[in-house]
């Protein structure tokens, strides 16, 4: 009897899908955007659900924004004109805007295996060297 009560227990778990997978589970990255860089709590992370918690650390009072981009370029290496970087010529995933000095905001993503440039684009920012790179494995 206690054998079939938790082989039917079991069955019941495996069912509705609550047995354990890692690559469900929702990953966070915090992103700190400070005048000349960009940091993140990790540069590797697996495909899937991705939340960035981006904060505003900059010392210079100034709004900033981080788009992610889908490139194999470099993350210094992205087209620029005119003091940004030509976001339409590369495979823009999203961004957050117009954080204020010492806010902080979200925003998820569901991402593929690749590379990731991680950029502000205010103009002059990613000159200034706020870009970095997130890699994104299997």
């Amino acid at each position: 009897m206690y054998a079939t009560y938790r082989i039917t227990i079991l069955a019941g778990v495996i069912a509705l899908g609550m047995t354990s997978h890692a690559s469900w589970a929702e990953q966070t990255v915090d992103a700190t955007l400070l005048s000349d860089s960009i940091q993140l709590g990790t540069h590797t992370v697996k495909a899937g659900p991705i939340t960035l918690e981006v904060k505003n650390a900059a010392a210079n009072n100034m709004e900033h924004e981080l788009v992610v981009l889908k490139t194999d370029l470099s993350d210094d290496a992205l087209p620029v004109s005119k003091g940004q970087v030509l976001e339409r010529r590369l495979k823009k995933i999203g961004e957050v805007e117009d954080i204020a000095p010492g806010k902080s905001k979200r925003v998820s993503f569901k991402l593929a295996p690749g590379h990731y440039a991680l950029i502000c684009n205010k103009a002059g920012h990613y000159a200034a060297g706020m870009h970095t790179a997130l890699v994104v494995t299997p």
